[in-house]
């Protein structure tokens, strides 16, 4: 059976205790992909990683992996969930799984936010091991994303990269709404 999931990318801690704002598991487009691909039949989990804005990789392994990952999974990561994604799969050379969508990927390239959750070495051959891996960028994201994305379109190889023009770092606000229709487009032709 084909499965998904769906990555959020890390806030703030202001952001992650105030209780106005939603998880970050239910903000922005997630929530509305993860419903359009259980209209398809694919099985869409959306994990909450705990205190999210520490960035703590053995807490996000430990999260992510409660999930069955076999060739038919899709992944879709957002910001740093798209980061981790690509650090989990670079470091698990035996694990296949389906397509691959990084949205707005940061691997905080400038190492100014993370300690060690991007200390590791990017698996250029990591497309073979995929159905393909296809890199979202919008031409006025942040510096910090901006060039995380050059970083990993130059290091994996054969990856697909997208431009969009004003898309920002791919929130609702930047969207305009909580539909991503071109990110479902993607995931399922």
């Amino acid at each position: 059976m084909q499965n998904a999931v769906i990555l959020h990318g890390n806030g703030d801690k202001e952001e992650y205790y105030s209780p106005g704002y939603p998880s970050a598991s239910n903000s922005h487009w997630i929530p509305w992909l993860q419903k359009q691909l259980l209209i398809k039949d694919i099985s869409a989990h959306t994990p909450e990683m705990p205190q999210s804005h520490t960035l703590n990789y053995a807490v996000w392994s430990r999260e992510f992996e409660r999930y069955d990952i076999t060739p038919k999974t899709i992944l879709v990561g957002h910001s740093s969930g798209a980061g981790f994604f690509v650090r989990w799969l670079s470091e698990h050379k035996d694990v296949f799984v389906g397509k691959v969508v990084l949205v707005a990927p940061w691997i905080d390239p400038f190492r100014e936010e993370t300690t060690d959750f991007f200390d590791f070495e990017i698996d250029p051959q990591l497309v073979n091991r995929t159905a393909g891996i296809t890199i979202f960028e919008s031409d006025n994201d942040s510096k910090s994303t901006t060039q995380s994305t050059n970083i990993l379109k130059e290091k994996i190889l054969n990856s697909k990269s997208v431009l969009f023009s004003g898309y920002g770092h791919f929130t609702s606000v930047d969207l305009g709404n909580v539909e991503f229709p071109e990110l479902l487009e993607e995931i399922i032709k």
